[in-house]
Parts: C-alpha cells; structure tokens; sequence
C-alpha cells in the first residue's frame, strides 16, 4: 500500500503527525462560525440527495408491468446510499455547471449501485463469507433479474440526457464511457471478486477492495460531473483522484473486519492526498467537497 500511496502522490512522504488544519480549534471566537458552515455544508448534500432521490423516483414509477417495477423500484431505493451521486453533481456545480446537467449521470450512478448491491447481497447459501443480514422482500431469481434490468436503464436514463439545445451529445457518450470503466472488470465487479478472497491485510484489502469498489465509483462520479459541467481537462484528473481517495476511505469506513486503529491511519492518509488534489483549483469554492473527507473521518 505505501507503494500505491507514494504513486498516487508523486515522491512525497505522508506523515500521520501532520497537524490538520481544518479541524475546528478549542478557541470559542471560532468554533461557531465552523458550527454554522458545517450545518450549511449538511444542508448542501442533502438537497443533493433529496433531488437524486425525487428524480429517481420519477424516472421509476411502479406502473404496468408491475411485476418489473414495483421490484425495481423497490431494490433501488432500498440500497445504502453512497456518496458518488452527490459528488457527480457538486462537482458539476464546482466548475461552473448546473444541477440539471449532472442529474442523469448522478442517478445512473445511484441505479449502478444499486444493481451491484442487489447482486452482491443475493440470498444465496453458497459463498464462503456471507454478507450481513439484509432484508429480501424477493426470492433471488427475481432480484438477480431486476438488477440485470436495473443496469441498461441507467444508460437509457443517460441517453435521454442528450439536448440538442445544449450540444451535450460528446460529453454524455464520454460519462457513459467513465461509468462503463468503473463498473466493469477493472473497477466494481473486480473489487467484488477480491472481497470475496477474504481480508489478508489492511494494506491489501485497501488496495484490493475499497479502491475498486469504492474508489472507482467515486472517481468515476466526480469526473463525470467535472466533464458535463465543463470542467478543464486538469479540473477533471485532479477531480477524479480526489473523488478515488474519497470512496476508497468511504470503503475503510464500511470494514467491519480488521484492525481498525491501521485502517484509519490509511484513512488519514488518502484524506490528506484528496485535499492535495483540491489545491490550485483556481477561483473554486472546494468547501462544499472538501467536507466529505473531513466529516468523514472526524466523526468516527
């Protein structure tokens, strides 16, 4: 991993003592003003959320054949959110686009997760490391069909994003082409097969695991609402590292095994490699996103 770390960082050593600059000091004259930002960066994502979700909820209505959407609708919004939606947009919003120019992306990003989630949790007796219990209200043939179906709709939710009127054609073709990358053999599918081989250290399972599961999803999600916002071809590679760091410490996060004081030294770590990537990017209010990193890791 330390190898992987200094790749992602050129030559620079990374060290853990390093004082964090954002975290909020004991000092009264500024611990409110940090309070009051803090609730405004809280109420940000969620209109982020509450809009992916209201969009969603459009797009997938329980209508005839309602034995094909009512599961669909169902498995979609009964995954665990993820952060890689949220970021597609307000990283749109970072360089200068719209929440409405990201929207389909974002969704089809949620609708990606939420195909994988389905698949990985089937209820199946088979697997040499069970999942944790979660709720079926299907039988497995129908949830590995309704997640097969859940895919190619978050491409058509894409495809119907081409406005003429805004001349968005190539951009929307080049986030089809992102989001089919981090899906596939290379990225999610891969980070599964290696979660099933079990955790043989923290260092590999992060490597491994959370970067192709997590990682790839988030990258993938703030490159794609870097290119449809606008974003310069740097903005978008300095975007989609910061995005990787982000879920893969999302994925230290969601570990229930291992040695968890080492995870979140690595944690630490891949936080302060995502704030680099945010440095430089001229004239751009990077609060908003530098939060996820924070909030994250200060709160455990």
């Amino acid at each position: 991993m330390a190898r992987a770390l200094s790749h992602f960082h050129g030559k620079s050593t990374l060290s853990l003592s390093k004082p964090n600059p954002y975290r909020p000091s004991s000092s009264s004259s500024t611990f409110r003003p940090m309070m009051v930002a803090m609730a405004q960066t809280i109420s940000y994502w969620a209109s982020i959320e509450a809009d992916v979700e209201a969009h969603l909820k459009t797009a997938i209505p329980i209508r005839r054949p309602v034995a094909v959407f009512e599961p669909m609708h169902h498995l979609v919004f009964a995954a665990p959110k993820t952060k890689a939606p949220a970021l597609c947009i307000a990283v749109c919003e970072l360089v200068g686009g719209d929440r409405a120019q990201a929207m389909a992306a974002a969704s089809a990003l949620h609708l990606m997760h939420s195909a994988a989630h389905t698949h990985e949790h089937l209820p199946l007796t088979d697997r040499p490391n069970p999942k944790p219990m979660v709720h079926h209200a299907y039988g497995p043939n129908i949830e590995l069909l309704t997640g097969d179906g859940i895919l190619p709709f978050g491409f058509e939710l894409l495809a119907r994003s081409v406005d003429p009127g805004q001349d968005n054609a190539k951009r929307v073709l080049r986030v089809i082409v992102e989001i089919t990358r981090a899906i596939g053999s290379q990225g999610m599918i891969h980070g599964q097969y290696q979660e099933l081989q079990g955790v043989q250290s923290n260092e590999w399972w992060v490597e491994n695991v959370c970067k192709k599961k997590e990682g790839e999803l988030h990258a993938c999600g703030a490159a794609c609402g870097a290119i449809l916002g606008g974003g310069s071809e740097e903005e978008i590679e300095k975007l989609r590292k910061f995005g990787l760091y982000v879920g893969m410490i999302e994925g230290i996060l969601n570990v229930v095994a291992g040695n968890k004081k080492g995870l979140m030294e690595i944690g630490d770590r891949l936080r302060v490699m995502a704030m680099k990537e945010l440095e430089n990017l001229n004239g751009r209010n990077v609060e908003p996103i530098s939060s996820l990193v924070e909030a994250s890791l200060c709160n455990v």
